[in-house]
Formats: C-alpha cells, sequence, structure tokens
C-alpha cells in the first residue's frame, strides 16, 4: 500500500520506503561489521518487526539465523500498559549465542527493557538491539540501543509493520497517523 492509498489519514510521511531501505541496508552493515566471525542469530519481535526483520535479514552477506518472539505490553488503545506477557517464545536455546534483538520501533521502552533482562537471563554470549525507530522523548525506561534507524518525535506513527489496530502495517512508508483516525 502506498501513502496516496491512505492519505487522508497521514498527516505526513516522515520516512520513504527508498530512505527505509537504505537505512536498514547500513544497520545491517553496522551488525555485519560488529559479528564479523561470530555466529548471530537475531530474533524479531512480532509483528511489528517483520517488515524491519525480513529487509534486514536479507542485507546480509552472510549466513543469519532468525528466530520470533511475541510480546505485548499493549491494551486495544495507544498507550503502553507496562505490562509484558509472552506470547510466543523462541524456539532456539539463546545460551552462549550473540543475539540482537529486532524491533520496528521503541516508545517507553518498558516491553525491550523486561525482554533484555529476560532474554540476558538465559545466558546469551550477548543481547543487544536493533530498532528502525526510537521516541526519544516517550522513553520512560532506559534501554540499552546498539543500533538505531533514527530519532522520531513523540508522535503516532504507522506504516512498515506499525499498525493502528491491526492497520497500516502494509503501508510501505512510516507516516504520522492524523488525530481524527485515533481519536
Amino acid at each position: 500500500m502506498d501513502a496516496a492509498d491512505v492519505s487522508d489519514d497521514l498527516l505526513h510521511v516522515l520516512y520513504t520506503e527508498a530512505q527505509i531501505q537504505d537505512r536498514i541496508k547500513e544497520m545491517a552493515a553496522d551488525i555485519e561489521r560488529d559479528y564479523e566471525g561470530k555466529e548471530l542469530l537475531i530474533v524479531g519481535i512480532l509483528r511489528g518487526a517483520v517488515m524491519v526483520m525480513a529487509d534486514m535479514a536479507r542485507s546480509f552477506h552472510r549466513h543469519v539465523e532468525m528466530d520470533w518472539m511475541a510480546v505485548s505490553s499493549y491494551g486495544s488503545g495507544t498507550k503502553s500498559s507496562g505490562v509484558v506477557r509472552i506470547l510466543k517464545d523462541l524456539d532456539t536455546d539463546i545460551s552462549g549465542r550473540h543475539v540482537v534483538i529486532v524491533d520496528e520501533i521503541i516508545d517507553t521502552g518498558l516491553t525491550l527493557s523486561w525482554l533484555t533482562s529476560n532474554l540476558s537471563s538465559r545466558n546469551p554470549a550477548s543481547v543487544e538491539i536493533a530498532t528502525l525507530l526510537r521516541k526519544p522523548e516517550a522513553l520512560q525506561m532506559p534501554v540499552d540501543v546498539k543500533y538505531v534507524g533514527w530519532d522520531i518525535p513523540n508522535e503516532f506513527v504507522v506504516g512498515y509493520g506499525l499498525d493502528y489496530r491491526e492497520r497500516y502495517r502494509n503501508l510501505r512508508d512510516i507516516g504520522t497517523l492524523a488525530p481524527h483516525v485515533y481519536s
């Protein structure tokens, strides 16, 4: 879906599909360089990170193992509840492994702070975070993020995996959702 298909729902486009692809390739190159000679497991956080994870994995010039987790700290609205639940755990034993968590956005930091702690308790060689977007103004919990695509304002954004009530995930760009859609 293109931004033109939902133009009445967007205030503006923050990043185009081309900009997103370029930035993900840069992030993948950084990760690849940092883990040269090491086995790497990238862990995507369902559902939002599907697009980022798929494009990042395809940007690597080496083998990379992938696994998925589904965690939730959101209710039905637009605010985090702060209570994290594992809906789908890893299928892979991560003890002794180098793990990079891949997410599409860090908002409050509550979920990723909890998740990083949870995965670290499983004795991996390392745990790092890669996220396409981060909202520094929204952070409620400090989260050490090694790979960040862009820092963005504290606005409600959709597209490229980011949703509002399961809509807009397949938007190729990332845009700011107009308040009339969610108010």
